[in-house]
């Protein structure tokens, strides 16, 4: 039994001519919180497709609950889930409905008790009925945060979930995931251009730049490597610097 949830070992990307990720490893620890972070075009949603099985990588392997994801992908899809601010359910259904559709899917127990549980978590209870096209982009986020709760998934993959979120709500979804999260011991993998989010989430951050892990620590060892008061400061730094070619 592998000590790790997740194992990403020598993982490239390439589209085309275009190298999107390179070269990238890094392990999570079971009830880990890691936060892959960097500028747009640094390789984290790729990444992240490639944890969730939808893109296939160039070379490299992903090991995830210490087996082979390209060969245990169905089962591993099981245990767990993921949400994005740039995802949208399908818009003829109403908000029940599409959480009920993957409630099947993941084959949750109690899936209307469930739905109900998470739609008031989350304050939605009064749009269930509403057809999701007619929901705003921030009710869209917390919906699909909903749907990537319903399984109690080991692990969770979040995609930027607070990008259309109002200071207010992405606060209270912060502390709904951090409640979570402690109440369940679920590993969590997260991308964020929030670093509000960062600072009160992770246990650990990898910055990337161009595909590659370029600091890692947790965010005080961060602050501290690159003598800033803010990830921000860090953030700029970091997405400044010039990657060494090999």
């Amino acid at each position: 039994m592998s000590q790790y949830v997740v194992e990403v070992c020598g993982l490239r990307k390439e589209f085309d001519r275009a190298v999107a990720v390179d070269g990238l490893s890094f392990t999570v620890k079971p009830g880990e919180i890691i936060g892959l972070l960097g500028a747009n075009g640094a390789g984290k949603t790729t990444t992240i497709h490639m944890l969730l099985g939808l893109i296939v990588p160039s070379a490299g392997t992903i090991k995830v609950f210490g087996a082979d994801l390209q060969t245990h992908r169905v089962d591993i899809l099981q245990r767990m889930n993921f949400a994005s601010a740039y995802q949208f359910l399908p818009y003829n259904l109403k908000v029940w409905e599409n959480l009920y559709v993957f409630a099947e899917i993941y084959r949750v127990k109690h899936a209307r008790r469930k739905i109900q549980e998470l739609l008031e978590i989350f304050e939605l209870s009064h749009l269930q009925k509403k057809s999701t096209g007619m929901l705003s982009s921030g009710e869209q986020t917390r919906l699909n945060l909903c749907k990537a709760l319903l399984n109690e998934p080991q692990l969770l993959l979040l995609d930027e979930p607070t990008a259309s979120l109002d200071p207010d709500l992405a606060d209270k979804a912060r502390k709904i995931l951090i409640a979570l999260q402690r109440e369940t011991s679920m590993t969590v993998i997260t991308t964020s251009h929030n670093m509000i989010d960062v600072h009160e989430l992770c246990d650990r951050v990898l910055f990337m730049q161009k595909g590659k892990v370029i600091a890692e620590g947790c965010p005080e060892e961060i602050l501290e490597r690159y003598g800033s008061q803010s990830l921000e400061e860090v953030f700029i730094t970091v997405a400044r610097t010039p990657v060494r070619e090999e």
